[in-house]
């Protein structure tokens, strides 16, 4: 007895163990092989809750995976692209594709034939693998990999249900087994089997694979599958719990969500229990529905379950959202008026984990840094011409965080290269490295301009009349170049960059004017030499800052293959 007993339980183990190796190479194939579709079609989310619902189903769908939805939309609403509400669709979105798999292995264990489904699907795990071994193109390899773990998801599940016959002979496990009974036991058991493995998926196959051989009877079935939507939540949990407040709020949101589903089901089913005297219940539904059928009567419930909650709560969707924001105030930490430390504004470690989720975040993070610097280069032109000092802790402020970007953002791009990404996402990050070089200097030449302001001022000397009109020509140039170059940047607008480059050879001709009414100025004795050093270094550094916007615009170059990358 003992030994058949660690038998099935050491095939057990085995079974779902290649299970989840099965279901990770699906997920991360899948979300390399479709990264830019996936960005394109959760930028599709609007105010439209049925549209979101829509997106958040079929991006799961496509990436077999609700954990890795929910961690990509806390991620989207961590850096404010969307809104809570927005979220909150996504989500119930994502609880609905999630179902796919149940049905998938649903259909894998339902027979029939001379060749059984699951023999004929895992017979694919030798066919993706030949594919990847043999192919030298990316993006075939991508394939290989998804059509491996499809057929490895076959052998798990065939190797689960032996061990589940296994179990299924030995009598002591069945009258075990039938005394769980107890809905919210059975519950809390789902729950936290989910919380372990953090992968809902792996435990609703277990649990059909149980109902076909007989383990566990349908109701049994049913209970757990709602305690596996509650443990499905860890994962977010983990994710939003250590980010910011409204990625804190989208994690709650996921656990009220789920915990509503379970608590209107099971209310429901007392119901029909008390009214029925226990003759009655969605077991006995899904059992006439789909006779002999018990592993289409659990995945359909699943599906079931998934979609009638979100039917529910959706016209509620409003309610939660102030729910969650009441029990997540606003963070009031920076209201002390300190200045904050340098930090990353929307680059995460725990991102990493959702590697097209993490490119954008590195995206943002480059725009903020452009934002900066050219805010610092603004108060060195304030500082210069008004030979007024009272913004420099700003500045230097400024300057600490460019610099701590600078040391910081580069080990995460190049840690984020080397995971599981798209090729253009592998072309994006080769570029942003030297971007972020672009943008520190930027900085650099701003504080250069603050230091010949001190000089004037040490000396007692100033800029006037139309030499500073000349230097806010200058400025005005440059933030139009910085404009046209952010908007080419973030947008691949290569229009855009046409534009910034217009505005470049602008700046070259302002700065050769300078240069002659510089050489002027002295010859006519208009200021000192002092003051003359200065206005020409001024001149030169920015020239260099536009330089330096070009280079982060004509990036977006390096991002289609083939165009040439030259000066335009």
């Amino acid at each position: 007895m003992f030994l058949n007993v660690l038998t099935a339980i050491l095939t057990l183990v085995a079974g779902i163990g290649i299970f989840l190796v099965a279901c990770q190479m699906m997920s991360s194939n899948l979300e390399t092989a479709s990264s830019s579709r996936l960005k394109s079609l959760f930028s599709k989310v609007s105010n439209s809750r049925l549209i979101g619902v829509g997106i958040g189903a079929l991006g799961t769908a496509a990436i077999q995976s609700s954990g890795a939805t929910t961690v990509m939309v806390i991620g989207f609403v961590n850096v404010g692209i969307m809104s809570l509400a927005q979220a909150a669709t996504v989500i119930y979105g994502a609880n609905i594709g999630t179902t796919v798999t149940a049905l998938i292995v649903a259909m894998g264990l339902s027979g029939g034939g001379g060749i059984s489904t699951t023999t004929i699907f895992a017979a694919l795990t030798g066919i993706g693998a030949l594919i990847g071994l043999f192919s030298k193109n990316d993006n075939v390899k991508t394939w290989g990999g998804i059509i491996t773990g499809f057929g490895m998801l076959f052998v798990g599940l065939s190797i689960m249900e032996g061990s589940m016959k296994s179990f299924a002979e030995m009598e002591e496990v069945r009258l075990f087994l039938a005394g769980v009974d107890n809905a919210l036991l059975l519950v809390l058991l789902g729950a936290v089997l989910t919380a372990i493995i953090q992968s809902s998926s792996v435990v609703t196959s277990i649990a059909i694979t149980m109902a076909v051989t007989g383990l566990i009877t349908l109701n049994q079935g049913i209970f757990l599958t709602m305690g596996f939507n509650i443990g499905s939540c860890v994962v977010a949990i983990i994710a939003g719990m250590t980010s910011g407040t409204n990625a804190k709020r989208t994690a709650l949101m996921h656990l009220f969500f789920n915990c509503f589903g379970v608590i209107v089901f099971l209310c429901a089913a007392g119901v029909m229990y008390l009214a029925s005297s226990g003759a009655f219940g969605f077991g006995t539904i899904f059992e006439e529905l789909f006779p002999g059928a018990p592993q289409f009567q659990l995945a359909l419930f699943h599906t079931f379950f998934n979609v009638t909650t979100v039917l529910i709560i959706l016209p509620l969707t409003d309610y939660l959202v102030r729910l969650v924001c009441h029990i997540i105030p606003d963070s009031r930490d920076a209201a002390n008026g300190q200045a904050a430390q340098p930090h990353f504004y929307f680059v995460d470690d725990k991102m990493l984990r959702t590697p097209i989720i993490a490119v954008h975040q590195v995206q943002l993070e480059i725009e903020h840094m452009a934002a900066v610097a050219m805010h610092n280069y603004d108060i060195a032109i304030y500082t210069i011409s008004h030979l007024d000092f009272r913004q420099m802790d700003e500045f230097r402020a400024n300057e600490a965080q460019l610099n701590y970007l600078n040391r910081s953002l580069i080990p995460y791009i190049v840690r984020l290269n080397n995971l599981p990404i798209s090729e253009e996402d592998h072309r994006y990050l080769a570029t942003a490295i030297r971007s972020v070089g672009d943008l520190e200097r930027v900085g650099d030449y701003a504080v250069n301009i603050t230091e010949y302001a001190e000089d004037l001022h040490k000396s007692g000397e100033a800029f006037t009349g139309e030499t500073l009109d000349e230097i806010e020509q200058m400025r005005e140039a440059i933030f139009s170049v910085y404009q046209c170059v952010m908007k080419a940047y973030m947008e691949k607008d290569f229009k855009a960059l046409d534009e910034a480059n217009a505005h470049e050879d602008e700046v070259d001709n302002l700065t050769e004017n300078m240069e002659k009414q510089h050489l002027r100025r002295l010859t006519d004795g208009v200021y000192s030499a002092n003051v003359g050093a200065q206005y020409q270094e001024l001149a030169s550094d920015s020239e260099r800052i536009a330089d330096h916007l070009i280079n982060v615009g004509k990036s977006i170059r390096n991002l289609i293959p083939n165009v040439d990358n030259k000066d335009t």
